[in-house]
């Protein structure tokens, strides 16, 4: 590839600050370290979570029982629900953080990983509760999803590793994958020791929320003024490649048993739904313990159709004494995506917001809805009437 002049001009320049890019930790190293462990909000921040892109005055019902406050607090996210659909009759809100129960009005949920020993991956369930009957219950609950989050952030630990230590089968396999030059390679490893020694340094100051594989991506964005959108984005494509061949190495029994969970919420008076089953398809036929499926998510929805007919067909032949699955839809909206600066935005992700599901108006889709006899309306109904019963 020929370059231009200008273009060789600015790879000088990139090449002459990677050079002088030293692995010891400056001041500002410190800075952008801090900032990126702070769940503290800026006033830009706070004003981006409650100006929303988008408005629906149309929609009447809000149902969300998918999506992570993260580190936003619930009043930040109820104004911004309130602002976004101003003529709404109804709501069934609940969030969904990962491994950790969090409320809303008079809702409580999480996400949890856990272990599906039949085919032996990793599964994930959403969690529902009316929050009064976690009282003097959910000592044992919470116990397993501290254990939860603990084993989850050590994969952070791992995905350093991979850089520091270095393992180097990782590294060559991602850098051959990615086709990104020796200098990001390098570049990755220095940034991310340097990560090391200031988790290390600010250990008792590092939120428990902080400790997740997305610390480094957040850091590394932060370099973008310093060293260019293009150079980075290589950079990120390489380090996410590494994330994902740690993620496919870890091991998964020493997460719960989802049985084990489904288990405990039932104890508590909870319900349970299957989040994107997409992902992990055969959970469909272990015929587990739920109340539904979430048949369309942002990621997942390539067979919402199929899973609609799914649902309906089971309904039609169920047992008297069971009752019907339920048809769900999850936005998936991870909260902390709304604080950060536009340019570092990960557009696919900041798309999603709370409630917000476009397949419940796709005409197609309502085709296969109305033959189930399924509304958004109707689902919010029954799915309140089973957190309360």
């Amino acid at each position: 590839m020929k370059f231009t002049d200008e273009q060789e001009k600015d790879n000088a320049k990139l090449l002459e600050k990677l050079r002088n890019y030293s692995e010891e930790i400056t001041e500002d190293d410190h800075a952008i370290f801090l900032k990126m462990i702070s769940t503290k909000l800026d006033t830009w921040q706070v004003d981006q979570i409650l100006n929303p892109d988008e408005v629906y005055p149309r929609q009447q019902h809000v149902l969300a029982t998918h999506w992570h406050p993260e580190f936003v607090p619930m009043e930040l996210n109820r104004e911004r629900i309130e602002k976004m659909f101003p003529n709404r009759k109804d709501e069934l809100i609940i969030p969904t953080q990962h491994n950790e129960l969090m409320t809303y009005g008079s809702y409580t949920g999480a996400e949890v990983d856990c272990y599906a020993s039949g085919f032996q991956e990793k599964v994930q369930l959403l969690i529902h509760f009316e929050s009064g009957k976690l009282k003097d219950k959910d000592t044992m609950l919470r116990a397993m999803l501290a254990h939860t989050r603990k084993y989850r952030a050590s994969q952070l630990f791992d995905f350093i590793n991979s850089f520091t230590k270095p393992i180097e089968d990782r590294l060559h396999k991602a850098s051959r994958k990615t086709g990104v030059e020796p200098v990001a390679v390098k570049f990755a490893c220095t940034v991310v020791g340097k990560i090391e020694r200031m988790l290390d340094e600010h250990w008792e100051e590092v939120p428990e929320f902080s400790i997740r594989n997305k610390l480094i991506r957040n850091y590394i964005d932060a370099l973008r003024p310093q060293f260019g959108h293009q150079f980075i984005d290589r950079v990120q494509t390489f380090v996410k490649e590494v994330k994902e061949i740690v993620k496919a190495s870890f091991p998964l029994e020493y997460f719960y048993r989802a049985s084990e969970i489904i288990e405990e919420t039932r104890y508590i008076g909870g319900t349970i739904i299957i989040p994107h089953p997409e992902q992990f398809w055969p959970i469909l036929l272990g015929r587990y313990n739920v109340d539904g499926y979430e048949v369309w998510n942002p990621q997942s929805h390539r067979y919402t159709e199929f899973l609609i007919d799914v649902v309906n067909e089971h309904n039609k032949h169920r047992n008297g004494s069971c009752k019907d699955l339920l048809i769900l839809m999850g936005d998936d909206c991870h909260q902390g995506e709304k604080t950060r600066k536009k340019d570092e935005q990960d557009p696919e992700k900041t798309e999603r917001e709370i409630g917000v599901q476009p397949a419940w108006d796709d005409l197609n889709i309502q085709k296969k809805l109305i033959r189930g006899g399924i509304t958004r309306q109707n689902v919010i109904e029954e799915y309140r009437c089973r957190l309360s019963s």
